[in-house]
């Protein structure tokens, strides 16, 4: 299928799954973008999410939710990581060591929900 049909289809179905046409393009391809349910912009050329920078805004301001967001996910992570290994840890010490990791996980989620 040649590119320009493939991106077509993915184009409809955007569409058919909920999506909405914009009248914003892409700043890559110049493709049109989509908003998606859950309000992100999408192209569907490029298969990646795009982030309006308005007037007066910098470039960091306009991602900060978006890198708060990946920084509270990564803490969960991390957080599960350490709760398997305190609940298979037999060494005093090393239970130490991984409940101080864990308390000060837990202290920068709390700092970053704080912060969003």
């Amino acid at each position: 299928m040649p590119r320009e049909s493939k991106d077509l289809q993915t184009m409809a179905n955007l569409l058919k799954q909920g999506a909405a046409l914009t009248d914003l393009s892409c700043p890559a391809c110049a493709s049109p973008l989509f908003k998606m349910k859950d309000q992100r912009l999408w192209c569907a050329k490029c298969q990646k999410r795009v982030i309006v920078v308005k007037e007066g805004e910098s470039p960091t301001e306009a991602t900060r939710p978006l890198l708060l967001s990946a920084l509270e996910s990564t803490l969960l992570t991390k957080i599960q990581e350490i709760e398997k290994r305190i609940k298979d840890e037999k060494d005093p010490e090393q239970l130490q060591k991984l409940t101080t990791i864990l308390s000060n996980l837990l202290e920068d989620l709390n700092k970053t929900r704080k912060v969003k």
